[in-house]
């Protein structure tokens, strides 16, 4: 009896998933647990292992398809089955479902994309044509949609990485490629008369447009419900953190840490001396969680990912170091499972490396606090009743109000403060 294999789902909040690749043409043989496809989910790629031995029979959706977790995605024929039997009673290929319905703008980007996720172009179950080339998923999908051909794409992410913005600028035919640029790119609003007779047609300007897909929309769910469902509110202090940067610089000798590291290490522990932060609103109930698991927001081509140090009030700041390399290294090339973004009780996002003083963060949904940090900048401050050079930083903390209130949300904030400049007293 042929075997269906559906779209699985990882965690609770997992409704849906991306076909990113094929590692199997229909026809080929599969081997019991041999990597089938690989699946996008709102946090992870992830490799889907086949659930029997036999023969691929039919992809029943392409490439780049979004696919609700439960839903077939290919047959399997078992010993003794017709393949190719099961594959002509098998269903066409299908679209991506949720797909946005074309404005006039934009129908011919609509249509192209909606060709390819169907399979017309391309029979099912065809491998991808870059192989393992070093290429962000949310390119390789949307290089397929836009026909752009990736062997002649220069990538500039890191190690040659090809990203979303390399396909893009391929694709309007800045770059070399095989591909219509038309496809992708809708007109500008038309010039009056006078001016469209008097300029050059092949000078106007253009204007793009970019479907929201995959990570872009996920965070982009994600952000507007967690700004929906609670009651937000950000305080902001600048910090007199000179103590901590001659702490780095004296241990920085025997190991390597950043800001960050050290950030995460005493916000964890300030979590455990203030367990309210540290909570979770589940209807009535405000649950005060056992574990301090701290995430940190790592920038990608695609969007943004947040790494969870699990455990991190039990960890050494060199622990906390280790983690954090291996985590953000992990998640800029692809590599995070499931568990490395799951578990979350608290957030940390720095856009101090970005040069940025201070922002409002928005809280990951379920979370109570996230906090912002902004960069370090050396500047004159009365100390010890004289002006001198100090290294003073921009901390922001977003919490949920209905979970917490404003005093001792600011108590823990010179908690962090406190420990992040002298340890645990």
């Amino acid at each position: 009896m042929a075997v269906e294999v559906t779209m699985p789902k990882f965690g609770l909040t997992m409704h849906e998933g991306t076909l990113q690749r094929f590692f199997k043409a229909a026809g080929e043989n599969v081997a019991l647990g041999e990597p089938l496809y690989e699946v996008e989910t709102e946090k992870v790629l992830y490799v889907v292992e086949a659930p029997a031995a036999g023969t691929l029979a039919a992809w029943l959706h392409g490439e780049g398809a979004i696919v609700e977790c439960g839903r077939a995605v290919a047959l399997i024929a078992e010993a003794g089955e017709d393949a190719a039997a099961l594959a002509a009673t098998a269903p066409a290929v299908a679209a991506a479902p949720h797909a946005a319905a074309p404005d006039n703008h934009n129908a011919s980007a609509h249509n192209a994309s909606a060709a390819n996720a169907s399979g017309s172009d391309t029979p099912a179950g065809a491998p991808a044509a870059a192989g393992r080339r070093a290429i962000s998923p949310v390119a390789r999908k949307l290089a397929a949609e836009l026909k752009v051909d990736l062997d002649r794409v220069t990538g500039t992410g890191p190690g040659g990485r090809i990203t979303r913005e390399d396909i893009e600028h391929a694709a309007s035919g800045a770059g070399s490629t095989t591909g219509a640029p038309a496809a992708a790119i809708a007109a500008a609003p038309s010039a009056s008369p006078a001016v469209s007779a008097a300029a050059d047609s092949s000078s106007k300007p253009q204007m793009r447009t970019l479907a929201m897909r995959g990570m872009r929309r996920t965070i982009a769910t994600r952000m507007h419900q967690s700004l929906r469902d609670t009651a937000q509110l950000t305080i902001t202090t600048e910090a007199d953190v000179t103590a901590a940067t001659e702490l780095r610089a004296r241990l920085v000798r025997e190991f390597d840490f950043t800001y960050t590291d050290l950030l995460i290490h005493a916000v964890a522990r300030a979590l455990v001396r203030h367990p309210r932060m540290n909570s979770r609103l589940a209807e009535e109930v405000i649950l005060m969680l056992p574990e301090v698991n701290v995430g940190m927001a790592v920038a990608l081509d695609e969007g943004l990912i947040v790494p969870v140090i699990a455990h991190a009030d039990r960890r050494t700041l060199r622990e906390i170091a280790a983690a954090t390399k291996d985590l953000g290294a992990r998640a800029r090339t692809g590599q995070l499972k499931l568990g490395d973004v799951s578990g979350g009780t608290f957030t940390i996002t720095n856009l101090g490396t970005f040069g940025v003083d201070a922002f409002t963060p928005i809280l990951n949904t379920g979370e109570t606090g996230i906090l912002g940090v902004g960069r370090i900048v050396e500047k004159p401050a009365v100390h010890r009743g004289a002006i001198a050079p100090r290294s003073m930083i921009t901390l922001s903390l977003t919490f949920d109000h209905r979970v917490i209130d404003g005093a001792p949300a600011a108590i823990f904030l010179q908690s962090v403060i406190d420990i992040f400049n002298y340890g645990e007293r």
